[in-house]
């Protein structure tokens, strides 16, 4: 638990700062706290949440070192910016999660694993990287590549039965996915195109194999799931076309459609379908399904939808604006709903 709330305080503090990129009037804690939105929201949350769920997969005490050095370093960063003292722990994080895999792959070897494997050396990449000099921006290849090959193993491991056809082209969009980002780092210019086709390379895997596209089609919690994987796919895919089409940004408005597109659309989509599946085995604690979690879902998509195509492509700002704060507005909706359901469902039993 204590794992857990510093990755729920570096939530708050990316949807804190989040808000003050959107320029709504909130207070400033620190000055710091925008730049360091991207981290927080990707390491410092995603990332404690994928490390503490794979160091509870391992079930050995040295591997709580993970998430806890991802949420020291989370906690470091809301004190301190992006100093030295919070990129460390970040780094020193990926090594102990790829200390992890090494160990679940002598247990069992699996292809899942070297795609989550090269989701964490993604993550290590990454604050190399910052701890160069490079900024946020620069990186963002390496944090998406991060959340999304992870995904994509989770996808693969959560799948129960899947041929020697599906597994081979798996290996091959993950190769053309670390051949893309890096790539992008040595050869900024071309490289970003190569990038976003190895985005595109995954998305063709995930929408091929993934039984989404079977459970869409039944009830209850298997339709919830594959109604957020199959929208979060879809703007992964958008992601995708923007990266091979128009190469490298840095900001402005296909910045932001980009980046949102990869982080909000796709990856919290699937921390919002896959709450259900993944953080009672974590906590021990119940969160059942209930058709209320479909509202969260919808408010995240459509606001997304709005700040892409009318505030980012129609250069709307207040559209732009409002619609960030629903995003935000969305997560803490999922929020609530998660806290609520489990709540109950405890006092049921």
């Amino acid at each position: 638990m204590p794992l857990l709330a510093c990755g729920a305080l570096a939530l708050a503090g990316g949807l804190w700062s989040a808000l003050l990129l959107l320029g709504v009037d909130v207070p400033v804690p620190r000055p710091t706290l925008p730049e360091v939105h991207g981290p927080l929201m990707v390491l410092g949350f995603v990332g404690t949440l994928v490390a503490l769920e794979r160091a509870v997969a391992l079930g050995t005490r040295w591997a709580l070192l993970a998430p806890a050095s991802s949420g020291l370093g989370a906690l470091t960063l809301l004190a301190t910016g992006p100093s030295l003292g919070a990129k460390l722990p970040l780094a020193t994080a990926a090594v102990v999660l790829l200390g992890i895999y090494r160990a679940l792959w002598r247990r069992q070897p699996a292809d899942a694993l070297l795609g989550q494997a090269a989701g964490a050396l993604a993550w290590y990449a990454a604050t190399l990287l910052w701890l160069g000099g490079l900024s946020v921006p620069e990186i963002v290849p390496w944090l998406a590549t991060f959340a999304v090959a992870t995904i994509a193993g989770e996808r693969l491991d959560l799948a129960l039965v899947l041929g020697n056809r599906a597994r081979r082209w798996f290996l091959a969009a993950l190769a053309a996915l670390v051949a893309g980002v890096t790539a992008a780092t040595v050869w900024p210019a071309a490289g970003h195109h190569l990038f976003g086709a190895g985005l595109l390379a995954v998305v063709a895997w995930l929408v091929t194999f993934d039984a989404a596209r079977r459970t869409v089609r039944a009830a209850g919690l298997p339709r919830y799931v594959a109604v957020g994987l199959l929208a979060g796919y879809a703007w992964l895919a958008l992601a995708g076309v923007l990266w091979a089409g128009a190469g490298s940004t840095m900001d402005g408005p296909r910045y932001d459609a980009t980046t949102h597109a990869v982080f909000l659309g796709f990856v919290l989509s699937m921390i919002f379908v896959h709450a259900p599946v993944i953080l009672p085995a974590v906590l021990r604690r119940p969160l059942p399904y209930h058709p209320v979690l479909y509202a969260p879902l919808a408010l995240l998509h459509l606001s997304l939808l709005a700040r892409v195509a009318i505030g980012d492509g129609a250069g709307l700002e207040p559209v732009w604006r409002w619609a960030g704060v629903a995003n935000v507005a969305s997560v803490l909706l999922f929020a609530a709903c998660a806290v609520t359901l489990s709540a109950r469902s405890a006092v049921r039993s």
